[in-house]
């Protein structure tokens, strides 16, 4: 990762669409209350009333107006994705994509587009927490010259149904149970493993989550796919199939089972935080956009059917070529407005990207504008400023709900005479949208192709792929979710379907939760794609978090030499001790507490680094230091121990001290801590 690069970005206020949005950003702070019609307000503490101890009386139009805002101030949640975050940024061109799409914005290197993004869980609730295992999701809305372009995409290349119609039933057993509203944020309970097991199309999707890339380190660490297939066309009129996935510059990283779970509790806002940290302090979260072609001559080329967004397209198969890339560089300034009332939609492309007859993207044009209108409660949703277009939009559309233009046309109607039969459309050649003649045979028939009926095959070279660590890791995670099933039936129905995909995976399970081994065996495949891996994705020192707890009376010259190479690495450093008072150095240098033992926790930093000192309750903080030295080697992050802090560690035949970097007579001590917090995890420690 380039640190220079990314701290030196365009800041976003430059861009064209935040320009837009500064016309309605307000700054109420140094101003006079008022009621919304812009009265002046005397006083905002106390009802109207008759008399000092009296009734309050009707005519009270101030305490109206504020309390019935308040009263109406939420609107519903989406029913999915409901918990999520936003960020604002731009999105660069790499090269000319002319031969294969004339959509305006991938035409010409370095062009440069604004654009929105939206992280979001799936299951849990708007109150839940970010680091439950999920099938999280991004949302990118690009305001491009020719009209709004949504990316939506999932953090895993699959998804858990093979026709829309079959979404709403995966949700709802996913979500929450119907009788009791538990569990908040997890699918570990009876009815969506009972699903997975009747529905064996998900499988593959369920796989993917109970792997690492169901707990994410970071927002700015994932790694997500389109899932479903587009098509680009050329000014020639030529069709392609592609598929899209955004690669995070920092690599993909996930946490441990038993973090994330801690973390939910300890911060709920853990990636929100971390997002906006990282912007904040300049390193902008950074992805490459890639894309997958496949010419429509080579429809049925592979042993995988294109059109079905339960199967992945492996990249050792179909290369992925990478296009472009995404900059993160401006955090919200209101939740609300930027975040909850932005509304994605796939159907939002433009002239040169059109839809395959994916059953799924099929579904979800339609689906799509229906949600957003219900839940912003009007068609006019698209006029919000974080939803509406940089290019001018003319329709004859009018009125509904909360609509913001002040259209002065006299016709609203097409054909017509009077306005000489405008707003006018647009032929093909100059820009209007024309969609892809597809050719289109068959009866009317409600089925679903044969050739989407393979369902273990590619789950089964997903295992393949992982490594022993990953393995494990998913291992733990179906027994932990499957675990929580109360319904002795369903959880050996799980095991019986997941022997399809691996033979020692289910026995393991199996014996884990109470049932009889399964029968049979693992289908015959032993393909593996190193790319479905996390193993060799790029680790980078920078932007981690390292721990450093730390006392009076420590090694002046010795951390600030370390806390020196951390800056220049670009290693996020949270300075913690036994209270919030600045500690003083052997020189009397006085470096600033970021948090104590107390209200930090060894679950919300990647590493550490032990320098000790005195404090005034000395045996508190030497409990509490050794307590996130236990909890950081027992989930192998990387530790560096300071020479002065030698004794709070202990080493034994027990544990060979993988990962731990000690300061004695080592002059590359902080060189080494950085390359240790650049590996993250010391898998080889016992």
């Amino acid at each position: 990762m380039d640190k220079e690069s990314s701290k030196n970005q365009r800041p976003a206020c430059e861009n064209a669409k935040q320009e837009q949005l500064d016309q309605y950003r307000i700054q109420n702070a140094g101003n006079p209350m008022t009621t919304n019609e812009g009265k002046k307000i005397s006083q905002d503490q106390d009802q109207l009333k008759a008399g000092v101890r009296g009734p309050t009386l009707r005519q009270d139009y101030e305490f109206f107006e504020k309390m019935s805002h308040f009263a109406h101030e939420e609107i519903p949640e989406r029913v999915v994705h409901a918990r999520g975050y936003s960020a604002h940024g731009e999105f660069e061109c790499y090269k000319s994509m002319k031969h294969v799409t004339k959509a305006g914005f991938l035409q010409e290197a370095g062009k440069k587009t604004p654009l929105t993004i939206r992280f979001s869980t799936v299951q849990g609730p708007k109150g839940s927490y970010d680091t439950a295992r999920d099938l999280r999701c991004q949302g990118v809305k690009l305001y491009t010259e020719e009209g709004n372009v949504d990316l939506t995409t999932i953090a895993m290349p699959v998804l858990i149904n093979q026709d829309a119609m079959k979404f709403p039933d995966a949700m709802h057993a996913y979500q929450s149970k119907q009788d009791d509203d538990i569990p908040t944020a997890s699918g570990a309970h009876d009815t969506f493993w009972d699903y997975v097991a009747n529905n064996p199309e998900g499988l593959h999707m369920v796989t993917w989550i109970m792997s690492d890339r169901g707990i994410l380190r970071s927002y700015r660490m994932m790694e997500s796919w389109s899932i479903n297939t587009y098509l680009f066309v050329n000014d020639k009129g030529v069709a392609t199939f592609f598929r899209y996935v955004w690669k995070p510059v920092l690599g993909v990283h996930s946490l441990l089972q038993d973090e994330a779970l801690k973390i939910g509790g300890i911060d709920p806002d853990f990636h929100r935080k971390d997002l906006r940290q990282a912007i904040d302090l300049g390193y902008y979260p950074e992805y490459e956009l890639g894309v997958q072609l496949i010419s429509m001559e080579d429809e049925f080329k592979f042993d995988f059917d294109v059109l079905d967004p339960a199967k992945f397209w492996p990249e050792e198969l179909v290369p992925v070529q990478i296009i472009g890339k995404m900059t993160l560089n401006r955090n919200i300034d209101n939740y609300f407005t930027e975040s909850e009332q932005v509304a994605f939609n796939p159907a939002n492309v433009v002239p040169g990207i059109d839809f395959s007859n994916d059953p799924v993207l099929q579904g979800r044009l339609l689906a799509y504008r229906d949600t957003q209108q219900h839940r912003l409660g009007s068609a006019n949703y698209d006029q919000l400023p974080i939803n509406s277009p940089l290019c001018p939009f003319h329709n004859n559309t009018r009125r509904g709900y909360m609509r913001h233009r002040i259209d002065v046309d006299q016709v609203n109607y097409h054909n017509n005479s009077l306005a000489g039969n405008t707003p006018y459309t647009t032929p093909p050649e100059e820009g209007g949208y024309e969609y892809y003649p597809k050719k289109v045979e068959g009866h009317v028939i409600r089925t679903r192709s044969e050739s989407f009926n393979d369902f273990y095959s590619q789950p089964r070279i997903f295992w393949n792929s992982l490594s022993p660590i990953e393995k494990k890791h998913t291992i733990e995670a179906f027994s932990y979710q499957l675990g929580k099933v109360r319904s002795e039936s369903v959880r050996q129905q799980n095991v019986d379907i997941l022997v399809n995909v691996d033979k020692e995976l289910a026995c393991i399970v199996a014996d884990n939760i109470g049932v009889e081994r399964p029968r049979g065996t693992n289908v015959d495949v032993s393909i593996s794609y190193p790319s479905l891996s996390q193993t060799s994705t790029p680790r980078y020192a920078a932007t981690l978090k390292v721990g450093v707890l730390i006392g009076d009376g420590f090694d002046c010259d010795e951390v600030a030499s370390v806390l020196d190479v951390f800056e220049k690495h670009g290693v996020f450093v949270e300075i913690i001790s036994d209270t919030l008072k600045a500690v003083t150095g052997s020189d009397g240098a006085k470096l600033k507490v970021d948090q104590t033992l107390l209200t930090s926790s060894p679950y919300l930093v990647d590493s550490l680094y032990v320098v000790g000192g005195h404090v005034k309750n000395q045996e508190r903080f030497t409990t509490g230091i050794k307590k996130y030295i236990r909890v950081a080697y027992e989930h192998f992050k990387p530790i560096g121990i300071a020479s002065g802090a030698r004794n709070l560690i202990q080493m034994s035949k027990e544990n060979n001290m993988a990962g731990v970097v000690f300061a004695d007579d080592n002059p590359n001590f902080g060189e080494d801590l950085v390359a240790a917090i650049a590996q993250q995890r010391f898998w080889d420690r016992t």
